[in-house]
């Protein structure tokens, strides 16, 4: 198994966005007062050389959707600057690995954020999975005014829901094998947004924990603190426990979308407790 962090432009947001502050809906808002910002940070997506064929984890941002200009949602429009050029898109970077859009066999998408599923366009010919609880939340006007607006998928977007079974991995609660061979797992990892899931891909004795945005990096999830955007506090703790007590308990390295370090812990085979 081999897996490749693909870095999809850089983001901005807001330093109450990494690290909630406060409680309840001023911890929500608090992205919007606040006056200081992150560093550049990076957007990762993943690809995983596995046995049975290409699954790409997320397809990261893309260039053609920040091209028409500025987004009229308030977050989207004053919250988050992102900064891609069109060679760094999904696409161009796997045919550089010498991996072409035919040799992916499934996109799964940890959640629906346009940093996460704007290189969908890529892959036309793809089966895309993606957790039905999002699925939901994306679509009708209550979607739009949530950010999820139309233009930003092509037409022919028809994911299929990957529906999570009562079946523990680890400690978490809710599991889907992606091969066959079981060494690539999709578990629910709720809190960023409400039907976030992760993936994981064991290779040896280290499995890989590809974990979308369940915190903007490792030291946030080693210590518990929460994000400034996920709903249900008390959920978004509960997973980063899980989360833990996974990458403590077992050779695990924990490579989230934006962390700056994720990179160089996937390429150094750095495990979380070490």
């Amino acid at each position: 198994m081999k897996i490749h962090a693909i870095q999809t432009g850089f983001v901005r947001i807001k330093r109450a966005q990494v690290e909630g502050r406060g409680h309840g809906l001023p911890r929500r808002l608090a992205i919007f007062t606040d006056t200081k910002w992150t560093d550049w940070l990076p957007t990762y997506a993943w690809a995983i050389e596995s046995s049975e064929g290409v699954i790409v984890v997320d397809t990261g941002q893309g260039a053609h959707l920040l091209a028409s200009g500025k987004s009229l949602h308030p977050y989207v429009r004053w919250e988050v600057v992102f900064r891609i050029e069109p060679e760094q898109e999904i696409g161009p970077q796997l045919r550089t690995l010498g991996i072409g859009p035919r040799d992916v066999k499934r996109v799964v998408l940890t959640h629906l954020h346009m940093d996460h599923d704007g290189g969908l366009a890529h892959f036309p010919d793809t089966e895309i999975l993606a957790a039905p609880g999002e699925l939901r939340i994306a679509r009708g006007l209550a979607g739009r005014m949530r950010g999820y607006l139309p233009h930003r998928w092509p037409a022919w977007f028809d994911p299929a829901p990957l529906h999570l079974a009562s079946e523990p991995f680890g400690p978490f609660t809710s599991s889907r094998k992606l091969t066959a061979a079981g060494d690539v797992v999709a578990v629910a990892t709720p809190g960023h947004t409400a039907c976030h899931l992760s993936v994981v891909a064991q290779d040896g004795e280290i499995a890989y924990f590809l974990a979308g945005d369940t915190s903007y990096n490792q030291a946030l999830m080693l210590a518990g603190k929460l994000d400034g955007v996920s709903a249900d506090e008390r959920v978004c703790a509960a997973t980063l426990g899980a989360i833990r007590s996974f990458v403590t308990s077992r050779p695990a390295v924990y490579l989230p979308t934006h962390d700056p370090d994720a990179a160089l812990r996937l390429s150094g085979r750095q495990v979380a407790a070490s």
